[in-house]
């Protein structure tokens, strides 16, 4: 892989991270001890940083470094969290199940609390 495209799937990566985590890529840079104008050079694809400051992004994410360095696939990009994956995934290969996520996005929160509660209780009598 060559080093411009090394670069680009960082960022990417890199990029990602700091939009789900809400923070300014100030703040990360202040947290890792590196300039603005570096990290922002690492989110523009410019530069890659040297693999111990990888791993401090990591640790700061609360990621592998492979999430940082690796091309991910369209699915791993668009969930975040590994749950969610899965029962997206798990809905899209038991469709019968859809109704339920349906029906649980048109009612309010205590609906739902109730029927969680319901289930629970099925489990139990098991």
């Amino acid at each position: 892989m060559s080093d411009d495209e090394q670069k680009r799937i960082f960022a990417k990566n890199l990029n990602r991270y700091i939009s789900s985590s809400g923070k300014t890529q100030k703040e990360i840079a202040d947290r890792l001890d590196v300039s603005p104008q570096t990290f922002n050079t690492w989110c523009q694809g410019i530069a890659l940083p040297r693999m111990g400051k990888v791993q401090a992004l990591a640790d700061y994410f609360g990621i592998l470094k492979s999430d940082l360095i690796d091309a991910k696939s369209e699915a791993s990009e668009y969930y975040i969290n590994e749950d969610a994956r899965e029962m997206a995934q798990f809905l899209f290969d038991n469709p019968d199940y859809k109704v339920l996520f349906d029906a649980s996005r048109r009612v309010h929160p205590e609906d739902i609390s109730f029927v969680k509660d319901m289930i629970e209780r099925l489990r139990r009598n098991e």
